[in-house]
């Protein structure tokens, strides 16, 4: 029995803790610090480098017309921002439909070596101080450049990381309405992060680094945005977090294209632990390494695994001690049957938003599993699966 109390107590612990106590620890956390140290605004508001602006992009001509329209419309002075996207392995013939357009930089060459590869060589022609990434299928608001470019006045920040935001409707699947509230909650715990020292890495839909500061990537880098921007975090140098500018997309068309993007991410994790071992080090920088065990580590690790383990102990404690395990038991029962409900009316197409939650919420965990053994036999590639999205970003 003691084996089971430890389980289902520590393990709950860490569950909770992982998906809502870290972030109440944080708010805390951040309000001490604006109480002591009030939050200085920017210094140099004319603040305007040159800027290089890259797309890594691979079979994605269908997307191209609206996203280099959406590049022209960036807010930023036109002489100073350098657009520039790279097609390498494309067979659709993205790079004859972007040598056709005035304005922009096209690197290609018939080799597909994954995002990392693309990006390294990339930065061979980056002549500015400071580059942005994002992805071909991202819509971004006027301001982004603008937005992020400006942290950088500040000699301490490394990178900006963006904010991603899921375009949904009423309609959405299970993949679209779990994404949705996923990212706004990242979102929230990312401006903590960021608040109080430094985010915790950044998304490639959107995040800039400062030149000076990249290192380029291991060819079998799978999470190249994260790897990069935690290098930087660890050298010293903070991670800025700006909401203001915003990377939309559509979410996965439905689970199963979900799946995709959550088993590679998950198998990019394991790797990025095994490679970033100077961020576990209290000593090291401690506030950078409780923020990446608490918002990352514990995510991909015991909280799925305690996920699992908490069924069993439950079960045993409700048949040996009854009381209060009854209450957990039947709390687990609704739980997954709220994750099946799920489960059966997205494959009905059946749209019930709150039930979609639940179910999302299981295949993130779940997928953490297929991404460790995935990663274990080493038959993740570095190169990108696209997943089926469901339309597109006005």
């Amino acid at each position: 029995m003691n084996l089971a109390f430890f389980t289902f107590w520590i393990g709950n612990f860490i569950i909770i803790y992982t998906y809502a106590g870290y972030a109440c620890v944080m708010l805390l956390l951040v309000k001490l610090k604006q109480l002591f140290f009030p939050k200085t605004l920017f210094k140099n508001i004319d603040f305007e480098p040159e800027v290089t602006l890259v797309i890594p992009c691979y079979n994605e001509k269908e997307v191209l017309a609206a996203k280099v329209d959406n590049c022209f419309k960036l807010d930023y002075p036109k002489e100073k921002l350098h657009i520039m996207f790279i097609t390498d392995g494309s067979t659709d013939g993205s790079e004859i439909f972007l040598n056709n357009i005035e304005g922009i930089t096209i690197l290609h060459e018939n080799k597909r070596a994954g995002k990392a590869m693309a990006e390294n060589r990339a930065m061979q022609f980056v002549k500015t101080p400071f580059v942005i990434f994002c992805d071909a299928n991202t819509h971004l608001n006027k301001e982004a450049v603008r937005e992020m470019i400006k942290h950088y006045s500040d000699d301490k920040v490394g990178a900006v990381a963006g904010e991603k935001r899921i375009v949904s409707n009423q309609k959405d699947s299970a993949s679209a309405a779990g994404e949705g509230i996923y990212w706004k909650y990242e979102s929230l715990l990312k401006k903590l992060d960021s608040e109080l020292h430094s985010t915790v890495g950044g998304a490639g839909e959107l995040i800039s680094i400062r030149c000076s500061l990249y290192s380029n990537l291991e060819p079998d880098t799978i999470l190249d945005d994260f790897m990069q921007s935690m290098r930087i975090a660890i050298n010293g140098y903070k991670i800025a977090y700006e909401p203001n500018a915003i990377a939309e997309e559509t979410a996965s068309v439905n689970v199963k294209e979900e799946l995709k993007r959550k088993v590679r991410i998950s198998a990019g994790a394991w790797q990025a632990m095994l490679r970033l071992g100077k961020a576990f080090n209290p000593f090291h920088d401690f506030i950078l390494s409780f923020t990446f065990i608490s918002h990352k580590v514990l995510r991909w690790t015991l909280a799925p695994l305690f996920l699992l383990l908490v069924i069993p102990s439950n079960i045993y404690l409700y048949i040996n001690e009854g009381g209060w395990y009854t209450l957990f038991m039947a709390a687990q029962i609704i739980f997954y049957l709220f994750i099946s409900l799920g489960w059966y009316f997205e494959n009905q197409q059946i749209r019930i938003k709150i039930l979609f939650i639940p179910y999302y919420f299981f295949i993130t965990n779940w997928c953490m599993f297929l991404g460790f053994f995935r990663f274990l036999n080493g038959k993740q590639t570095v190169k990108w699966e696209r997943a089926e999205r469901a339309g597109s970003v006005d």
